[in-house]
């Protein structure tokens, strides 16, 4: 029950990462590969203000909302001079600049080493100190943002964003400012990650620079693509599944000398074959 319980909470957790990111990817249109970047900027202030600075859980959660939204703008208005596959490429960029300061600012983040010892939420005296406890916190998280998600595509902003998202030239030629918009959403989605990087953290009490490397970034824009682009039930779903499935196939039983192996063609056998008849996701409306 408790290995359990910890695979969902990783579920959760990257739930919120790809709700964040379909707001970018499925419902603007803008592939951005710089996702784990925001996570790990939640993930290591919210480490370093528990840690070092004796803060609790929620103020320390909201500095990193704010710090990785100002980082977003920043980065954003950049970004927002390329288009497509430039967009990707300079995204990518962030990311990876990202983890090299991750992984050489010693001094504050301990470098390689990381840091140990993040104590879990507490709240009125409760701390979520079993995974029961925190699956159910991370499960309230997890709807509080599919929550103001939905809000957000389901105004006027969310509609121009699938404007551009469809014909970018056609929305700035009815007086929208599709540089403004991408921006702002580009700094909201951010927020977003870092309140899965602080949960992250907490979780797992310890973050080192390997958690947020470039394969962290494929892994929550696989996840997207399989559930579904431009439907937030689609960013949950392929969440839950990426992160359970490899587990599943744990108990498949193939012999002890390939197990390893084998989990991981069946995995990625699984995925191509899925992009082959079901290139929108299992719940998407739309191909990337």
């Amino acid at each position: 029950m408790p290995y359990l319980e910890h695979i969902l909470t990783l579920a959760g957790i990257y739930a919120i990462l790809g709700m964040s990111l379909n707001l970018l990817v499925g419902y603007t249109g803008l592939l951005s590969v710089s996702h784990a970047a925001f996570n790990g900027v939640g993930a290591y202030v919210v480490a370093i203000l528990l840690t070092q600075a004796g803060w609790s859980f929620f103020p320390a959660v909201l500095v990193a909302i704010l710090l990785s939204m100002a980082v977003a703008l920043l980065i954003g208005l950049v970004l927002g001079k390329f288009r497509d596959d430039y967009y990707a490429l300079a995204s990518l960029g962030f990311g990876v600049i990202a983890v090299a300061v991750f992984r050489n600012w010693s001094s504050l983040t301990r470098g390689p080493l990381g840091i140990p010892g993040i104590p879990r939420p507490e709240i009125f005296g409760f701390t979520f100190s079993s995974n029961l406890s925190f699956l159910i916190f991370t499960v309230v998280a997890t709807v509080l943002v599919y929550l103001l998600c939905r809000f957000i595509i389901r105004s006027s902003f969310g509609r121009v964003l699938q404007a551009i998202r469809d014909d970018e030239l056609a929305t700035q030629v009815f007086g929208y400012n599709s540089y403004y918009f991408k921006l702002t959403i580009f700094v909201i989605s951010a927020g977003l990650a870092a309140i899965a990087g602080g949960l992250l953290a907490s979780y797992l009490t310890y973050i080192d620079p390997g958690t947020f490397v470039l394969l962290d970034a494929i892994f929550i824009i696989a996840a997207i693509i399989l559930g579904g682009l431009a439907n937030l039930n689609g960013s949950v779903l392929g969440a839950i599944i990426l992160i359970l499935l490899p587990e599943a196939l744990r108990f498949v039983g193939f012999p002890s000398e390939v197990a390893a192996q084998m989990r991981q063609f069946v995995f990625g056998l699984m995925l191509v074959l899925l992009m082959l008849y079901r290139p929108q996701g299992l719940v998407g409306k739309y191909k990337l």
